[in-house]
């Protein structure tokens, strides 16, 4: 067992111990069938990319003893401002995405009949926060503890985010983006994360592979789980 596996077994004991509530987490599911997001390099919508990993996140986070209040499931949410409402009560807020890249560093090719486009320069994960989240502190920690148990797995961030944010933390794949809506209206430390480039040929179908992403939901929840036991421990000292 991991160390920081000994931490949140220790930190959910105390919690037990003392009476203290499971942390929740609410979990968003990006975009919706109405608005789906980009679209792969194979033509499928980042939305049911994000539902997909959703649903292995909110489980890999129920087997860290973690609670879930799962956010726009159904793809039926209404404004962006919406979801942080809907999350109202828990402790952690994550929105899933995947990533796209700008139109002009697109390229071309045949898939299935169709013109499609894609790219063979972007490809790794990313974790957003913004500065104008009342608890940036939290936020930033958090993100911090989900790159870096990422990178752990064998996940690398994509440093191309350095062309349009400050980096937070960049080691481990933190960006800040302060205008994002589901971020500063969310009331507690909230984070966006961006699982891959799905425009990127070899990636995307990474991203499909039912091995590779639960890995990398159990690194994500696993990083979520410590760093809310760590604050949850320091908030009771």
């Amino acid at each position: 067992m991991g160390f920081l596996r000994l931490l949140i077994f220790a930190c959910f004991w105390v919690s037990t111990a003392t009476g203290t509530a499971a942390p929740r987490v609410a979990v968003d599911v990006g975009h919706t069938l109405a608005d789906p997001g980009a679209t792969s390099a194979r033509g499928r919508s980042e939305f049911a990319f994000n539902r997909d990993f959703a649903g292995l996140l909110a489980a890999a986070l129920r087997a860290e003893r973690v609670s879930v209040q799962e956010v726009n499931f159904a793809g039926t949410a209404g404004s962006l401002a919406e979801r942080p409402e809907q999350a109202r009560g828990s402790d952690f807020f994550i929105s899933v995405h995947h990533d796209s890249i700008s139109p002009e560093y697109l390229q071309f090719w045949d898939w299935d009949g169709e013109e499609a486009s894609y790219t063979t320069l972007k490809r790794g994960f990313g974790l957003f926060v913004s500065r104008r989240n009342p608890d940036l502190a939290g936020s930033l920690r958090c993100a911090s503890a989900m790159g870096a148990m990422l990178r752990r797995a064998g996940f690398a961030p994509t440093p191309w985010h350095a062309r349009k944010h400050q980096p937070a933390d960049a080691e481990n794949g933190v960006w800040y983006y302060d205008n994002l809506v589901v971020l500063h209206k969310s009331t507690f430390p909230a984070v966006l994360f961006e699982a891959g480039v799905i425009k990127h040929r070899e990636e995307e179908l990474e991203l499909l592979d039912p091995e590779r992403q639960a890995r990398m939901a159990d690194a994500l929840a696993t990083g979520i789980a410590a760093c809310l036991a760590v604050r949850g421990k320091s908030a009771r000292e």
